[in-house]
């Protein structure tokens, strides 16, 4: 690995169309170009088009710029000399922790990428779903791995936690905490932003920053990376953040995807067509590019240098290398086709150092063959300080560890006690590999760069003190059969998935739900306990599988009240999905749950220890209810039985929403101020009523024949109806099922209700004669009505004022938390029609505590939008037991951030600057 620092020889011409045009000039009449940061090799080119600087990001006036033919990083002359960020090649070198990307679809945004710098384009664009990295697919494998460290690994222990730094795509307004000037840029890639504290600085600015980061405005809500562990050594990074791999198909095999996109096909190309001057070669980085078939193509002159044609080959792998020590094969033939001297030292060019026309189109990029090698070793982690070690042809790794501890000042440890580690620091996955005692170094270095040059560039290693570790990994399994005892559940699941009970411990049962937490001391066990589970039924039911972190609760910041964020996606269209990316980012990913990957269980039981925190909810009604209800039924295992709950309302309805204030509906608000707002929201406290529905069936004379169904009981928080208002419900909800891909906006589907609600006009029902109601053990006689309705909050039907707001001394006014219910009739769709459009309000009927209904006939009922046929029988209401804690958006407006404020641009949501959703 070539020292990072060097400053490469240049040619003062070129197009400014392409950063990987090659120069026609040989070595020895190029001009030098020394800059400050690492590995760029700067050209002069001329400008056809409007240009911006990468490092100021002011426009270019002039015809004159210096573009990097690696990274295509392109500067004013005045600014060359400034420049700080290193190139695109060098960046490996910067990792403190490698830690794995997860690879998505990107996002409809302007976003530029932080490869090669150019805009993301078409569906080839890919983004990170923790971390801000946005790149070309084919530029992905070229990233290495740093994304956020989010947790400790195994026994892992980081005294401090620093800053994380990405490169651009912030918002055009940002503006340095050094200088606090303008630093962010719609035009191109600049600027430097903290992706946990969100704080931003220019690029020559970031490094007077101090190291430690202390997590911004939001440190009280964030679940900081040193109180989460986990052992992860087999799991994806999709797997240990609980994310969806349905849209990651395409791109299982992204580290193997090296040939170029058309797009990159055309900028390695001439310029125009008449340009017969240009050659185009296949060139593979190493045998392993050479099985899949997958390389880079390069363009250069139809005559030029040697040593040129082997600098463009390193420039299109990103290797900041020195090309003296490399050398081209034509693909299949031994030995290479080029002289060992591929440079020739007195600057004329003889048929061994030159390509001429009719060249082969498919070489193979090779390392020379070394008697010796520089080896950087990497005392441990968090650390970037490495010591230097000369290994040659019978160095052992032992040999290597007891050099290493002599340069550390370590001479008297027992070498034995230490490992040496190879680390690769691919995009999507780091694995590790100990090395044994006796291995040969250099004979290790020689293959990893036959196998790959790029794999080399990503490689590093680690001396580690060798302790015990305790594997400890746990699993909650979900989809089992309710209300099993722990015996059973232990015998169900050796007998479907053969678990090793020397290996495997049942640490929690939740029978209600039908899922047990097991702890497994062998890695290779839970990784196929975890993968069997997910393709596996029991009873015809699917099991899921979830990798739990472990939160150190003795180390939670005092004070502290972490955030467990619920996402439903498939609420709210495509909204769903963009805020479940915006607050893994923002957030701790560990403490962000997708509802439809094992439910709300997952979340409550990774909290279950935590002495105080608060969940928001991101979905529809029926989505808190969900929350709710499991809420309830676990409330008795959680240090914190009573967490307040906020919502983000992603429904059709959202009435539970608008009553504590946090709006009709989403619409793309800036979700680091939906964070601010729920951080200063007020609890309050709201009933929750208990459903039971006794049904019987009756005979012809009236009397009682038995059951026709056991009892069903159920949870409402917003409203129960029967009649007219759930028939409306139950025919939306058949027609969302007929054809679930259309109802994927609000506007859609209130437009099915008005088209069900339209073909209801001509139907008569008589429910008072079907029903009889009970109100706090009082009969009370029902008017001429089609629906009847209980309301626990004001809010109905999107938004409507059913029991109205006049005032009247037989009842008094509506709260969330009275223990009351407000009973209210409906005589038919157009009466319906008129109080949500604000002209009427509905029967008032009641008020109570404890409500009877006896029901005749099989009648269409809701509870909070969820529409079933209810048969003949005894319906009870009453109070499910403890209220439940809500957060109510204050009235208040937030106070306006100071520019360059640690809020700035901490998500995929746009800048005002650049519109809105």
């Amino acid at each position: 690995m070539a020292d990072s620092g060097r400053v490469k020889q240049v040619s003062p011409s070129g197009s400014p169309h392409s950063g990987r045009k090659k120069t026609q000039q040989s070595p020895g009449s190029r001009t030098k170009y020394q800059v400050n940061a690492p590995g760029h090799c700067f050209r002069k080119v001329t400008l056809t088009k409007p240009t911006f600087c990468h490092h100021c990001s002011d426009f270019i006036w002039g015809l004159v710029g210096f573009l990097c033919e690696v990274c295509n990083f392109m500067s004013h002359e005045k600014c060359l000399k400034h420049v700080r960020t290193v190139c695109s090649c060098v960046t490996p070198t910067l990792v403190r922790v490698p830690v794995a990307h997860c690879f998505g679809p990107a996002g409809q945004k302007k976003r530029f990428c932080c490869v090669c710098r150019k805009h993301l384009e078409g569906s080839s664009a890919l983004r990170c779903e923790v971390c801000e990295l946005h790149v070309h697919s084919d530029c992905a494998p070229f990233s290495c791995s740093d994304c956020r460290l989010c947790h400790q690994d195994g026994t892992q222990d980081y005294d401090t936690h620093h800053h994380h730094w990405r490169e651009g795509n912030m918002a055009s307004g940002s503006r340095c905490e050094v200088c606090r000037r303008t630093c962010g840029s719609s035009d191109v890639l600049s600027g430097m932003r903290c992706e946990w504290c969100g704080i931003t600085a220019h690029a020559s600015c970031y490094v007077t920053v101090r190291l430690e980061c202390g997590m911004g405005r939001l440190h009280n809500m964030i679940l900081q990376p040193g109180c989460v562990r986990i052992c992860s050594r087999n799991f994806s990074k999709m797997h240990l953040f609980r994310i969806s791999e349905n849209s990651q198909c395409e791109l299982d095999n992204l580290d193997d995807v090296d040939s170029p996109t058309p797009v990159a096909a055309k900028d390695n190309q001439s310029s125009t067509p008449t340009d017969t001057g240009k050659q185009t070669l296949k060139v593979f980085d190493g045998d392993d590019a050479v099985k899949r078939n997958q390389f880079r193509l390069v363009s250069i002159p139809r005559i030029t240098r040697n040593e040129e044609v082997v600098e463009a080959a390193l420039r299109a792998f990103y290797l900041p290398d020195e090309p003296q020590d490399y050398e081209l094969q034509v693909h299949g033939q031994q030995p290479a086709l080029l002289s060992d001297d591929i440079i020739n030292r007195n600057g004329t060019p003889d048929d061994k150092s030159t390509f001429k026309d009719y060249t082969p189109d498919s070489w193979l990029l090779r390392a020379k063959p070394r008697d010796s090698d520089v080896l950087k070793i990497y005392a441990g982690w968090l650390k970037l300080g490495y010591v230097s070690i000369t290994v040659g042809h019978e160095s052992t790794v032992d040999q290597i560890i007891k050099e290493v501890l002599t340069q550390l000042g370590k001479k008297d440890e027992n070498h034995e006690n230490f490992n040496l580690v190879e680390v690769f620091m691919s995009s999507k996955q780091v694995q590790r590999q100990v090395l044994t005692g006796l291995e040969l170094l250099l004979g290790k270095l020689q293959e990893i760069r036959k196998v790959s040059l790029r794999q080399m560039n990503q490689t590093r290693f680690y001396i580690e003190e060798n302790r015990n570790r305790v594997v400890q990994v746990n699993l909650l399994l979900g989809g089992l059969p309710a209300q099993l005892s722990k015996e059973e559940y232990a015998e169900l699941l050796h007998r479907h998935l053969e678990i090793k009970n020397h290996l495997v411990t049942i640490t929690h049962v939740y029978s209600t739900q039908g899922a047990v937490a097991l702890q497994i001391s062998c890695f290779s066990e839970a990784e196929r306990i975890f993968m069997l589970a997910k393709d596996s039924s029991i009873d015809g039911k699917q099991l899921t599988s979830l990798v739990i972190p472990q939160i150190m609760t003795s180390v939670l910041p005092k004070g502290g009240c972490p955030l467990l964020v619920y996402v439903n996606p498939k609420s709210g269209g495509l909204k769903g999905r963009e805020i479940l990316y915006n607050f893994r980012k923002i957030l701790n990913p560990h403490q962000v749950f997708e509802l439809t990957n094992g439910g709300p269980l997952g979340g409550l039981h990774t909290f279950r220890e935590v002495p105080r925190f608060r969940v928001l909810v991101c979905g529809g009604d029926g989505t808190v209810g969900w929350v709710l209800g499991v809420l309830e039924a676990i409330r008795h295992k959680l240090v914190c039985p009573e967490p307040a709950i906020g919502i983000i309302p992603l429904g059709t309805g959202n009435d539970l929403a608008r009553v504590l204030r946090w709006g009709a509906g989403y619409s793309g608000e800036d979700p680091h101020s939906i964070l601010l707002s729920l951080d200063e929201a007020e609890e309050v406290e709201m009933d929750r009523w208990t459903i039971l529905l006794d049904a019987q069936e009756m005979t012809e004379d009236g009397k009682e024949n038995g059951f026709l169904e056991p009892p069903k009981i159920v949870h409402m928080n917003n409203y129960f109806g029967l009649g007219i208002d759930a028939e409306l419900s139950l025919d939306f909800h058949h027609a969302r099922e007929e054809e679930p891909g259309k109802f994927n906006s609000r506007f859609h589907n209130k437009g099915v209700y008005v088209k069900v609600g339209l073909q209801k006009l001509s139907h008569t029902r008589n429910l008072h004669k079907d029903i009889k109601l009970q109100v706090d053990k009082q009969d009370v006689e029902l008017p001429n009505i089609e629906g009847l309705i209980f309301l626990n909050i004001p809010s109905w039907g999107s938004g409507a004022d059913l029991w109205g707001s006049d005032s009247d001394s037989r009842y008094g006014k509506t709260r969330i938390d009275d223990g009351m219910l407000e009973v209210v009739g409906v005589t038919g769709v157009v009466h319906m029609g008129q109080v949500q459009g604000g002209l009427r309000s509905g029967i008032r009927i009641a008020q109570g505590a404890y409500i009877r209904i006896t029901v005749t006939k099989p009648i269409p009922v809701q509870v909070d939008g969820e529409p079933w046929i209810q048969s003949p029988g005894q319906i009870i209401i009453s109070a499910a037991g403890p209220k439940v804690r809500m957060l109510r958006k204050c009235k208040s407006k937030q106070k306006k951030q100071p520019s360059g404020s640690q809020k700035e641009d901490r998500s995929e949501s746009p800048a005002p600057s650049e519109g809105g959703h």
